[in-house]
């Protein structure tokens, strides 16, 4: 087979798939393009790596704000192509905020390519708010729900309240221990946006309303910025043992239950028996915490605690840096940021620098072995969940 040759098998993986390395960017508001963020975060990954661009034999990539915001570049994979002088296969797909996570699925089921780079790169912020917002909120249903003030703080806001009724013992402050844990880590990490810039839990207690009972803390923060992957059929230090992607009907009031994410579930399970191991084996775990709200009810989802067990689980302090199972190392989407495409490579990149124990002051001790990335796009819409492994 021609080593460029593309095919592409849903639902089965082709071979085992390891990483070479990995590369982010900073994430702030600074104004570069969205293919500078992308081919930062490249080069780092390449330099991680050992490679050139030139030992790569396909590119998938992820965004949605060159075409959204003010550059409108809809071609992106001829920019890229100009860009690192390249004429491999370049793959483009949208998944919202779960485009880095479905790159990295859609580039662990390609059968052909030898070496393959995983890229994203975004410049949301790059306007007045309202219109970001707008951008952001194409996530969602835009008819139905958007029209009667559906916005994501608000369906987010709705969804807690359902799950505090359903579980009474679950209260605003397991949301703002969450809040507050995630700040910890972030002051740690020199590409979060929050780095060395503490937040106290009276400070995100006393954080304005956004939508009752969800307040600005519990909110994530949208960033720009970039991060990439490179992954290889040629063993490495760190396994992709897993990758598993499952989706669910875009109304989320549709849904059977709107206290759970059910692709959450169907995906963490593929992975689990994709991989051979199970939730009481991850070590560390990067978990989609849009909303701190999310980031609870995830910890179920993904078998990390039973239904309903999630404030228990955060109150426990075995989240924390230096517990059984440290959550949002890197201050996940709530301190590091989210810039939308990105994080699900930003994900992959702060799991593998864990497993590999290049984390500086925000390093999980004893090193893990076995880490967890969960992404997901728009209101649990999309979910993918990959599972890597220290050699």
């Amino acid at each position: 087979m021609p080593a460029r040759e593309l095919w592409l098998w849903p639902g089965t993986k082709i071979k085992t798939m390891f990483i070479k390395g990995v590369g982010m960017t900073k994430f702030d508001y600074s104004q570069k393009p969205w293919w500078k963020f992308a081919y930062e975060a490249a080069m780092e990954a390449l330099e991680n790596a050992g490679m050139k661009i030139s030992d790569i034999d396909a590119i998938v990539f992820s965004a949605i704000s060159s075409a959204a915001g003010g550059e409108h570049q809809t071609h992106k994979a001829a920019l890229l192509s100009d860009l690192f002088k390249t004429n491999v296969p370049i793959i483009e797909n949208a998944a919202v905020c779960g485009g880095g996570g479905v790159a990295f699925w859609i580039a662990n089921h390609l059968s052909g390519p030898e070496n393959i780079l995983v890229l994203a790169g975004e410049r949301v912020v790059d306007n007045r708010g309202e219109v970001v917002t707008d951008y952001i909120l194409s996530a969602a249903e835009r008819v139905i729900e958007q029209t009667e003030g559906m916005l994501f703080p608000a369906q987010n806001a709705l969804l807690w309240q359902q799950y505090m009724l359903r579980h009474p013992q679950a209260s605003m402050d397991d949301l703002a221990l969450i809040s507050l844990k995630n700040h910890q880590n972030a002051v740690l990490n020199p590409k979060a946006y929050y780095y060395k810039r503490p937040v106290s839990l009276d400070d995100i207690k006393k954080s304005a309303v956004v939508a009752s009972p969800l307040r600005l803390f519990d909110c994530s923060l949208s960033v720009n910025g970039g991060a990439a992957a490179i992954i290889s059929r040629g063993k490495s230090d760190i396994e992709v043992a897993g990758s598993a992607f499952a989706t669910d009907y875009l109304l989320n009031f549709g849904r059977d239950d709107v206290t759970s994410f059910k692709a959450a579930r169907l995906a963490s399970e593929k992975a689990y028996k994709d991989s051979g191991v199970g939730p009481e084996n991850i070590q560390a775990a990067e978990v989609h915490d849009a909303f701190t709200s999310v980031e609870l009810i995830s910890y179920e989802d993904l078998g990390f605690c039973r239904p309903g067990g999630g404030p228990e689980l955060i109150r426990s302090g075995s989240l924390n840096m230096g517990g059984k199972l440290p959550v949002n190392p890197s201050g996940g989407l709530k301190a590091k940021g989210h810039p939308i495409s990105v994080t699900g490579l930003a994900q992959v990149y702060e799991i593998t620098s864990q497993l590999r124990g290049n984390c500086g002051d925000r390093q999980i001790k004893p090193f893990p072995k076995v880490g967890l990335c969960h992404n997901i796009g728009g209101a649990g819409g999309s979910v993918t969940v990959h599972i890597l492994k220290k050699t």
